[in-house]
C-alpha cells in the first residue's frame, strides 16, 4: 500500500486531468490549479451565432485510454461520456479532381485506392499490416513506459521490440519509406500526411512513425457526443468524483524547491507547501517561469519545435453533402509546403487544408442547413513572424483553394468567424513557440532527446502532457498521465 500524498498538478489539460483521476483515485490529496477559468486546456469549446466549435483537437482514437480511467475507478462510463465509431476516417480530396474515402474497413478502403488512385490493394493490405505489427511490437512498449528509466529496457516485450525495429524504420524517412512501398503518388501523400500527427516533417522524420496510421486505421475512428469538449468535461467530472480538488482562475507563480526536493507551489504570493508536483505546463516555461531555471529551459529550445497551426472557424450558410466529419484538401507540391514550415518558417501559398465538421455528426452543432468548419492548415511555430499578415494571405488561399474545388464561392457562405495562430496558442495555453506538441520527431533520437516524466534534478517533480514522453496529441497525454501516476506510485511505495 503506497504512502498517502499531497499532490499539486500545475495545469488541466488532458493529461493533468488523467493524472488527478488516477492519483486521487490511489488516495492521494490532489489539488489541480489552471489559470483559466475552465478544464482541459487545449480542448476547449466557444459558441458563435449559433455554431458550435472545439477550439483545439479534432480526431478521437484509442477510445480505450479513457475507458481504462472510468474502469480503475468503478465508474460507468456510459453516466459520463458517449462516443460512436465513425466508418470514414477521413476524405482526401486532391487538386486532380480525385476523391478518396479512408474506410475504416481496411479492405474497403484498399479497394477504394485501387479503383480511384490505381494503388495495388495487396499493398495497402500489407502495409497496414506492418503498421499493427509495429505499434504492437514496438510502439505499446516506448508509449506505456519511461524511455529515461533503466529498468523499461530490462522489460521482457524489449527483445521483441528489437526483433520487430526494421533498419528502414530508423534510417529512412516517413516519405522515402512510403514510396517504396506504394506505387501511387497519391497512397504516398496520404500516408505520409501521418507525421503531422505529431507536428512533423514527413520528408525528415524517421520512418518508424509510419506505426501511426495504425490508430486510425486499423483501431478506428470515433466521435464523442457533444464534440470533443466533452471528453474534458467526463474527466473533470471523473477527478471530482475522486475527490480532488480545482482551483480555477488560479495562476502558479513558481515551483518550490530546497536542497533538490520539491517543497511546494506559490499561488497568490502565498507559498503552498506540497509533497509532490506534477507539471501539466509546457516543459520549457515550467523550467523558464516556475523554477527559474534558464539554463534548462535554453537547453529545451535546442530540439527542433514541432509545427504549429492556424485555424479559422467558420460558421457556413450552407449544407456539402460530399463532406464528412474529417476531410483533407492537398496541397499539390507537398515537398514545398513542408519545406516552408520547417526551413523558412513560413506560409505555403498552397496549403494542406483541413477541415472538421462536427455538425455532420450532430445537426445541433449548427443552425438548420448550415454547417460549423474547423478549418486548420499546418503553420511554423512562432518566431516573430507577422501572424496578421500571414493570417490574411492563409485566409485568401484557402478560400481560393477550396473555392476552385468545391465549385462555389466559399467566401460568400461565411457568416460567422473566429481564429488562432501560433502566437495566439502560445498565449492561452502557454505552448511554448505556439508549437502543438513541444518538439518535432524529424529526427530518429527525437523520443530518447524528449523531456523525461519526472526530474533528475529535483526529487518528487513530476511532468505530464504534450510537451515531454512520450508526445502530444490526445492518446499520449493521457499515456503520459499514466507513466507519471505509476512513477509516484512507485516512489510512495
Amino acid at each position: 500500500m503506497s504512502k498517502s500524498k499531497k499532490i499539486a498538478i500545475i495545469g488541466s489539460g488532458i493529461a493533468g486531468l488523467a493524472a488527478a483521476i488516477r492519483l486521487a483515485q490511489k488516495g492521494h490529496q490532489v489539488d489541480v490549479y489552471e489559470k483559466n477559468d475552465y478544464p482541459g486546456g487545449k480542448l476547449s469549446h466557444f459558441d458563435l451565432n449559433g455554431f458550435s466549435f472545439d477550439a483545439g483537437p479534432s480526431l478521437f482514437t484509442q477510445p480505450e485510454n479513457i475507458i481504462d480511467l472510468f474502469r480503475i475507478c468503478g465508474e460507468s462510463i456510459d453516466d459520463y461520456f458517449h462516443y460512436t465509431p465513425v466508418s470514414t476516417a477521413c476524405t482526401y480530396f486532391f487538386e486532380s479532381g480525385i476523391v478518396v474515402k479512408a474506410y475504416v474497413d481496411n479492405q474497403l478502403f484498399a479497394a477504394e485506392l485501387a479503383e480511384k488512385v490505381g494503388e495495388d490493394a495487396d499493398k495497402v493490405l500489407a502495409y497496414l499490416r506492418t503498421s499493427r505489427s509495429a505499434y504492437t511490437n514496438i510502439g505499446e512498449l516506448f508509449l506505456h513506459h519511461s524511455l529515461h528509466k533503466l529498468k523499461t529496457f530490462f522489460h521482457p516485450a524489449v527483445w521483441r521490440a528489437l526483433g520487430s525495429t526494421k533498419l528502414s524504420y530508423l534510417f529512412s524517412s516517413i516519405h522515402h519509406y512510403n514510396s517504396k512501398a506504394f506505387d501511387r503518388p497519391e497512397t504516398v501523400q496520404i500516408f505520409d500526411r501521418f507525421a503531422t500527427y505529431n507536428g512533423s516533417n514527413p520528408y525528415t522524420a524517421p520512418a518508424m512513425l509510419t506505426m501511426i496510421p495504425h490508430l486510425e486505421q486499423n483501431e478506428g475512428t470515433f466521435y464523442p457526443f457533444g464534440g470533443m469538449i466533452s471528453i474534458s468535461q467526463a474527466l473533470y467530472q471523473l477527478a471530482l468524483k475522486m475527490g480532488a480538488t480545482f482551483h480555477f482562475s488560479t495562476e502558479v507563480t513558481a515551483i518550490l524547491t530546497a536542497e533538490n526536493n520539491v517543497k511546494g507551489i506559490t499561488v497568490n504570493d502565498s507559498d503552498m507547501q506540497y509533497d509532490t508536483v506534477v507539471s501539466n505546463m509546457d516543459v520549457y516555461y515550467t523550467y523558464k517561469n516556475l523554477l527559474k531555471d534558464s539554463k534548462k529551459a535554453a537547453n529545451i529550445t535546442k530540439q527542433e519545435r514541432s509545427s504549429s497551426a492556424v485555424i479559422f472557424y467558420w460558421g457556413i450558410d450552407k449544407t456539402f453533402p460530399h463532406l464528412d466529419l474529417h476531410n483533407i484538401f492537398f496541397s499539390e507540391n507537398y515537398t514545398a509546403e513542408f519545406d516552408h514550415i520547417f526551413s523558412k518558417k513560413t506560409m505555403y501559398h498552397d496549403p494542406t487544408i483541413y477541415i472538421n465538421i462536427t455538425s455532420k455528426m450532430e445537426p445541433s452543432q449548427a443552425p438548420v442547413n448550415a454547417e460549423n468548419w474547423f478549418v486548420m492548415v499546418n503553420a511554423p511555430h512562432d518566431v516573430g513572424q507577422d501572424w496578421d499578415a500571414f493570417r490574411a494571405a492563409c485566409k485568401k488561399n484557402i478560400i481560393g483553394k477550396l473555392s476552385k474545388i468545391l465549385q462555389l464561392d466559399i467566401e460568400k457562405h461565411i457568416i460567422a468567424e473566429n481564429y488562432l495562430d501560433p502566437k495566439l496558442i502560445d498565449t492561452r495555453t502557454s505552448s511554448y513557440t505556439g508549437s502543438l506538441y513541444g518538439t518535432s520527431s524529424n529526427s530518429k533520437f527525437a523520443a530518447f532527446l524528449r523531456h523525461p516524466n519526472f526530474s533528475n534534478a529535483t526529487k518528487d517533480l513530476y511532468f505530464a502532457g504534450g510537451s515531454v514522453h512520450p508526445g502530444g496529441g490526445i492518446p499520449l497525454c493521457l499515456k503520459s498521465a499514466k507513466i507519471v501516476s505509476e512513477l509516484i506510485e512507485t516512489a510512495s511505495e
